[in-house]
């Protein structure tokens, strides 16, 4: 079964709780295993966060979710300025402590296995998580003949 949906949200502190519900139900509803679904949730969060955090007088953003047998696939669409992820790491090594920026972007891709930026021709800004639901396979150990 597949589940996919999209929701406009306000650029509120009260919509992130209320978009990582839906996600999160909807990963349960397919039996996805707990930490995976946790992991998501999480990473879905800070994406969120970001944008209620930094969008500016954007009023409202939109939280796209795919979710297939293989893959969960959120898309955060917002019309702030976005950040190029690049630029983040250079400012913390530059003249800025590791701490003041940038955890948010390291936690979204140590819990996900795809993470992406993209800026739209029509000012919008996307970020992407994709996530594996399938555990990749067991090493096997051979013995050796």
């Amino acid at each position: 079964m597949d589940i996919a949906f999209t929701v406009s949200l306000p650029v509120d502190t009260s919509s992130v709780p209320f978009v990582r519900g839906l996600c999160r139900m909807a990963l349960e509803h397919l039996r996805v295993e707990p930490a995976v679904v946790d992991e998501i949730v999480l990473a879905l969060t800070e994406a969120c966060a970001n944008v209620v955090q930094h969008a500016g007088d954007h009023t409202d953003y939109e939280v796209q979710v795919a979710i297939d047998d293989a893959v969960c696939r959120i898309v955060v669409v917002d019309g702030g300025e976005g950040l190029d992820p690049d630029e983040l790491t250079s400012a913390a090594t530059a003249d800025r402590s590791p701490l003041e920026r940038g955890h948010g972007l390291r936690l979204m891709q140590a819990l996900v296995d795809r993470l992406s930026f993209r800026h739209d021709p029509d000012g919008r800004h996307r970020v992407t998580l994709e996530k594996r639901l399938a555990a990749p396979p067991a090493l096997r150990l051979v013995d050796p003949v």
